[in-house]
C-alpha cells in the first residue's frame, strides 16, 4: 500500500512540474516527410503535420504511397504557414 501512495505522489509532482514549464510564444508549424528504405513498400514514406505554440500542441501522422505528394497537396502546406522537412 505504501508503496502505491509514493508512485502516485511522484506522478503528481511530476504533473505537476509539466504544467508549469512556460510556453513559447514563438509558434511552430512544420511537415516532415520521411522516405522510406523498407525493400518491401518501395514508393512508401511517413508524412508527419506538427504544430506547436501558445494555442497548444497539435500532431498527425500518416504512411503514404507518395509522400511528397500528398505533402504538397495538404492543406496546411497550401497554407504557406508550415515549413517543409524532408528526411531519408
Amino acid at each position: 500500500m505504501y508503496k502505491v501512495d509514493k508512485i502516485r505522489t511522484r506522478r503528481e509532482e511530476l504533473k505537476r512540474l509539466w504544467f508549469s514549464l512556460p510556453v513559447s510564444q514563438k509558434e511552430i508549424k512544420t511537415i516532415t516527410v520521411k522516405v522510406g528504405k523498407n525493400k518491401h513498400w518501395p514508393g512508401y514514406g511517413e508524412v508527419t503535420i506538427m504544430s506547436d505554440g501558445p494555442n497548444g500542441y497539435s500532431h498527425f501522422s500518416t504512411h503514404q504511397e507518395h509522400p511528397m505528394e500528398y505533402a504538397l497537396n495538404c492543406e496546411e502546406y497550401k497554407s504557406g504557414e508550415y515549413k517543409l522537412v524532408i528526411k531519408e
